[in-house]
């Protein structure tokens, strides 16, 4: 009726006189959405699949863009500003300001987030490995370093037994005490489960894994002596993302008190890393075999401010087709193989003396 060539276009004007027709009908944000992109169209004609897009709740990459060209004004309040909201309403709202720098983002997020699926990895690393593995096959929640089970387990990362690859991923399972498991823990669920929520669960177990994988690479490279336990790795990787995605996008981000908030979270984490540089470096209760590196938590910084940046910048975009993802992405596969080389000749080449396995 409204296309008799069959093109799949329509001119704005048209399509501005059909959402003030039938505008009543429309969600008030999608509604809002559409007469952004109407207004930053300029071709002056609008796609009929943009508009199934919207109305269906796929975003595509060129739809997208087509909402960020030019100044667009968003004619309603903002999300922060609606009253009446339910507890899980304003939930997804505080998880949509405490993540995402842009209202139109915001308010897309919020209408179509249906928490299916919920945010399960996030939720199951930290509850079924941490808890359940610490605390029912070892029987204690955490290990001390100076437990004589530390080092007698097949999960975490010892040099001499740097063949067993799985360990450069196990790693995680283990703690170098309570206080070291506490804070991967809060940071863990506090900013990771957000994301998850926001980003979904293949790209925030990507930033993790990644993280987690760089920091048991680093450790094998510039401290080849050391066992490395903890999940520092996959937890720094994200948190660094975040708060360089919060400092990126400063003047957009609404969350509350984000100033103290990344006070707080940057004294947290300089806290564990001093301890963990103060631990490496203290009396081992196994001699000759030191304490854990800390180089891990370096390793996680740095995927953090790469890959985890790139991948929380572009919310609901698609990574290929971003130049800077292929990049850093392409330095992350480098380093790796890199570090796979390293470990299989570096050690016999240098000679090092290695703790004995335990």
């Amino acid at each position: 009726q409204f296309d008799p060539d069959n093109t799949g276009y329509i001119s704005t004007e048209k399509f501005r006189s059909l959402l003030q027709r039938h505008g009543s009908e429309l969600d008030p944000h999608k509604l809002e959405v559409l007469l952004a992109l109407a207004d930053s169209n300029s071709e002056g004609r609008i796609c009929y699949q943009d508009f199934v897009n919207l109305m269906s709740n796929k975003r595509s990459n060129s739809f997208r863009q087509a909402i960020l060209q030019g100044n667009r004004r968003l004619c309603s309040k903002a999300l922060l500003e609606e009253t009446g909201l339910s507890l899980s309403q304003r939930l997804i709202r505080h998880v949509a300001y405490e993540t995402l720098p842009r209202e139109i983002d915001r308010k897309w997020y919020y209408d179509s987030y249906t928490c299916c699926p919920p945010p399960w990895f996030m939720i199951t690393i930290t509850i079924v490995a941490f808890f359940l593995y610490n605390g029912v096959v070892l029987d204690r929640f955490v290990l001390q370093v100076s437990h004589p089970l530390y080092l007698k387990n097949a999960l975490l990362y010892h040099p001499q037994l740097r063949a067993q690859a799985w360990r450069y991923l196990t790693y995680i399972f283990m703690h170098a005490g309570i206080e070291h498991l506490g804070l991967n823990v809060v940071l863990q669920l506090l900013v990771g489960v957000p994301l998850e929520m926001v980003h979904g669960a293949a790209r925030i177990s990507f930033v993790y894994v990644a993280g987690v994988v760089a920091g048991s690479l680093a450790v094998s490279v510039a401290d080849m002596r050391a066992p490395v336990v903890g999940s520092s790795g996959g937890v720094y990787a994200l948190v660094s993302a975040h708060l360089a995605n919060i400092v990126m996008n400063w003047s957009g981000m609404k969350c509350q008190f984000k100033l103290l908030r990344m006070a707080v979270a940057l004294i947290c984490m300089s806290f564990e890393f001093g301890r963990a540089v103060w631990l490496r470096f203290h009396p081992s209760a196994y001699p000759p075999c030191p304490h854990p590196s800390f180089m891990a938590h370096l390793g996680g910084v740095m995927v953090g401010i790469t890959l985890g940046v790139v991948i929380l910048r572009n919310y609901e975009q698609r990574l290929q087709d971003q130049t800077l993802w292929w990049i850093f992405l392409s330095i992350y596969v480098i380093f790796v193989l890199f570090a796979i080389f390293w470990n299989i000749f570096a050690y016999s080449l240098l000679d090092l003396k290695l703790p004995p396995p335990p």
